[in-house]
């Protein structure tokens, strides 16, 4: 089972705070890997952590549009 299906089981309710917690998380990560890019320091470091951003704005936009379907008017 995939993170996906996981997140279809679950209410409203924790979605909208998960949905915070990993907005919150990609703000944390996008500051860590600025600071790091200042620095100059460990590409690799930098590479992961932007993966992992990516992954989790996938996820927010997944939890958004679960929570917010389009509405055909």
């Amino acid at each position: 089972m995939n993170a996906y299906s996981d997140l279809s089981m679950k209410s409203d309710d924790v979605l909208r705070v998960e949905l915070e917690q990993f907005k919150r998380e990609h703000r944390d990560l996008d500051a860590a890997i600025e600071a790091l890019e200042e620095l100059g320091r460990d590409p690799l470091t930098v590479k992961r952590l932007k993966q992992k951003k990516l992954r989790l704005k996938d996820r927010i936009a997944y939890i958004e549009d679960r929570l917010l379907p389009d509405i055909i008017a």
